[in-house]
């Protein structure tokens, strides 16, 4: 939320041509739910085009990053890590520590696309599973951001923005922001 300490979102195992549309979406949903960054592990440039487009048109700020070296990040990160992972801690039983972490330092988001590597979870601060089942990557993400800013990233301000939604009952509306 654009706040000290940041809240940083790794996407480890990007595939190009395969994981676009899903990339995409986890930069999008790190963005609408409070995160200051997204880092993509391997060749985006797709996805951090389209983050980077509704950034633009939508306000900030948010940073997209790609990135060759994942383990180094995860290695050298300064802060908390937290993987998402089905096989993790159920959310509830973990986030006010994690709340508690953030409010000291800044936290890493991992978020998995395949396989993840064994020793993401050997180096993760918190191995954190939102249900024990399989679902979406991206709904793990927006759960635990939700839980980690315990609702306030939706009233968030965004700043720079050239259009707005204007919320409707039914209908859909994006007008031009107008400049003071």
């Amino acid at each position: 939320m654009n706040q000290e300490p940041e809240v940083v979102v790794l996407r480890l195992g990007h595939r190009p041509g395969r994981d676009n549309r899903m990339t995409t979406h986890v930069g999008l949903t790190a963005r609408a739910l409070g995160a200051d960054r997204v880092i993509i592990a391997g060749e985006a440039s797709d996805p951090k085009a389209t983050i980077e487009d509704i950034t633009a048109r939508f306000g900030g700020p948010f940073e997209v990053e790609l990135t060759d070296t994942h383990r180094q990040l995860l290695r050298e990160w300064p802060g908390t890590t937290v993987h998402l992972t089905m096989y993790g801690l159920p959310i509830q039983e973990v986030e006010g520590s994690i709340r508690a972490d953030h409010g000291l330092e800044p936290v890493l988001v991992v978020v998995g696309a395949e396989k993840v590597p064994f020793d993401v979870y050997e180096r993760a601060d918190y191995n954190v599973g939102v249900t024990n089942q399989p679902h979406s990557e991206v709904a793990g993400l927006a759960v635990f951001l939700d839980r980690l800013f315990e609702g306030e990233e939706l009233d968030a301000e965004w700043r720079d923005a050239t259009h707005r939604v204007v919320p409707k009952a039914t209908g859909k509306k994006v007008e031009p922001v107008e400049e003071d």
